[in-house]
């Protein structure tokens, strides 16, 4: 089921687009970030963000002033994201690029080996990300502990590799992912007998990764674009 053909309409299809690990990263980390509501609205607006920046986002990213990409932005809009908030978080992004470097060096910054998963590793990647101004609709509070499962679902196509995900990161293995949880990941694992939890938490999310991870020791998250499928597919909803 890890095929190109059934990418779409998935937002992966974005990252896709480049071919250097600068561009796929920044891509993704938009498009990852956008990835909520109506699957085509999502796209639309993945699109439009990206629009401006040409065959490059990253190197658009690091020439552009922050005032320029503010009004560059000023008319975007997607559900609750607003042109303003989507302009700090791509300022955010550019602060990233140019303390460290690249989005992985600011990952592995905070990553530790010999922790189980990469839970904590994302939320010191959040609260170094954030350092300027937080974008609450794009990368939430690491307070509230949600399932964070936009940035896992970046975290995914970043570090696994195979016919459908382009694993340009190399300092993270895939078996310290997480499993990029909605409420149809919920309810298709509640289904199958995985978890008896009904929120959308990272210790749900934890917990059906365990269960995977039983399976696949070294890949935990390998079924999670076979699982998704139909959700996106079929309810066309993200």
């Amino acid at each position: 089921m890890n095929r190109p053909e059934y990418i779409h309409p998935d937002p992966l299809e974005f990252v896709r687009r480049y071919k250097s690990a600068a561009d796929r990263e920044v891509v993704g980390l938009i498009a990852a970030c956008l990835a909520y509501g109506n699957v085509n609205q999502i796209l639309k607006s993945v699109e439009k963000a990206l629009a401006p920046m040409g065959k490059s986002p990253a190197a658009w990213l690091k020439r552009t002033p922050p005032a320029e990409i503010k009004k560059t932005l000023a008319g975007f809009k997607h559900r609750f994201t607003t042109g303003a908030e989507m302009a700090v978080f791509l300022i955010n992004i550019k602060d990233a690029l140019k303390l460290h470097g690249s989005l992985e060096k600011l990952f592995l910054a905070g990553y530790r080996g010999e922790e189980p998963t990469v839970e904590l590793a994302l939320y010191r990647f959040i609260d170094a990300f954030n350092t300027r101004a937080c974008a609450p609709t794009l990368t939430p509070c690491t307070e509230l502990k949600s399932s964070f499962k936009r940035v896992n679902l970046f975290l995914r196509w970043m570090v696994r590799r195979d016919a459908v995900d382009p694993g340009v990161w190399k300092g993270v293995p895939p078996s310290k992912l997480i499993i990029p949880l909605d409420t149809h990941m919920r309810q298709v694992s509640m289904k199958m007998g995985i978890t008896k939890r009904k929120d959308t938490s990272m210790k749900t999310a934890v917990e059906i990764t365990s269960y995977f991870r039983r399976m696949e020791p070294l890949d935990p998250v390998k079924y999670d674009f076979a699982l998704t499928r139909a959700g996106i597919r079929g309810n066309n909803a993200h």
